[in-house]
């Protein structure tokens, strides 16, 4: 097994790690939400629903990717000198040349037939869509607890928005019974017929009473908003965290795309540049014959050559097409490549660097 298939296996590990690390968080925050409509305590809960685990996953497994991607990019370069040598001879191919010409032709002819440079782009390209669908089993994963998190998250911000207008209601009739009970408490102090004090101590305590109900009542609604307010703390910070990862998982996934497409942009541009200089040597050697032939041959070669000026021509037409294709490509990539670089920023300086187990 390569290197390169060994990263995509410990990739694959540490996906499937954070994304349990994810649904366990979820889990946590789901069981703290039933607990509360139970009545529980939730305080351990919330407490035990720590981010830093996950993060911390989900940052080595970002930048394990990261690292894939720009090893990707790496061989990506290296198809560059692939062409070229294809482009020239061997050695050995112009060592033969000096004393067969149309053998070493023949053998760079036969070299160019069983290149396996497509196979190569191919390889490449399944590594590429093996990553990306890593990151998009991933992204999955984030957006369907997302939607999860959300959901209890309405709900919740709804009822504590129930609990807070209860608690203004009952705070608002504790302070309006305040004067009712200084004002009896005045009468009380003045009263002098026993009967008359006994019924206004008798109202006053009811009124104590209510006071104190309303008290309780208080306290309770409290903690429950302040209960549901920590709920809502943890749920908002969990929900902010995954639509952070989820940018993340689209920045690595947007350039991976971006990256495949230049790859079939470049290897479609070396391939007919290589198939152009081939067939200009082809052509240049058949010029060379047809000096040597009559003129029934000089006639035959001009029609060949109207054939191969119309078909030049074709793809010289074709070409601005390419051209606009692949700039449209590259102006994709460079954008795809600068948001890369600014969110992984300490990975790129450590590949440009060679500063690995530094």
């Amino acid at each position: 097994m390569s290197d390169f298939e060994s990263q995509i296996r410990e990739s694959q590990t540490q996906v499937e790690a954070a994304q349990a690390k994810t649904r366990e968080l979820t889990s946590r925050i789901e069981a703290a939400r039933q607990k509360m409509e139970a009545g529980q305590d939730i305080s351990v809960d919330i407490e035990n629903a720590s981010l830093d685990d996950v993060h911390a996953h989900s940052d080595q497994m970002n930048a394990n990717i990261a690292e894939l991607i720009m090893g990707l990019d790496d061989v990506t370069a290296g198809f560059q000198s692939d062409f070229d040598e294809l482009r020239s001879k061997t050695g050995w191919e112009s060592f033969v040349g000096i004393f067969a010409k149309d053998r070493s032709e023949s053998m760079r002819q036969e070299r160019l037939r069983t290149a396996s440079i497509d196979d190569k782009l191919q390889d490449l390209i399944a590594k590429s869509d093996t990553i990306v669908g890593l990151l998009e089993g991933q992204l999955a994963v984030l957006e369907d607890q997302k939607t999860k998190v959300e959901g209890n998250l309405g709900d919740t911000l709804q009822e504590r928005e129930t609990v807070v207008s209860e608690l203004e209601a009952v705070k608002a009739e504790i302070s309006g019974m305040d004067p009712a009970i200084i004002t009896l408490e005045n009468k009380i102090s003045v009263e002098t017929d026993a009967a008359a004090r006994t019924a206004l101590e008798t109202e006053l305590a009811e009124k104590n009473a209510q006071y104190n109900e309303l008290v309780r009542q208080e306290q309770v609604k409290l903690a429950r908003s302040q209960t549901l307010e920590r709920y809502i703390e943890k749920g908002k910070t969990w929900v902010d965290s995954l639509t952070n990862q989820a940018a993340t998982q689209m920045v690595l996934i947007n350039k991976l795309q971006t990256d495949t497409k230049q790859r079939v942009v470049l290897y479609d541009a070396l391939t007919k540049s290589l198939k152009t200089a081939q067939q200009q040597d082809v052509a240049h050697r058949i010029n060379e014959i047809g000096v040597k032939t009559d003129q029934e041959a000089q006639t035959a070669m001009a029609a060949i050559g109207s054939a191969t000026n119309s078909r030049m021509a074709e793809m010289l037409e074709k070409h601005e097409d390419h051209m606009v294709f692949a700039r449209d490509v590259l102006e994709q990539k460079a954008k795809a490549d600068e948001r890369f670089a600014r969110r992984f920023s300490a990975i790129v300086e450590k590949h440009d660097s060679n500063t690995y187990g530094g």
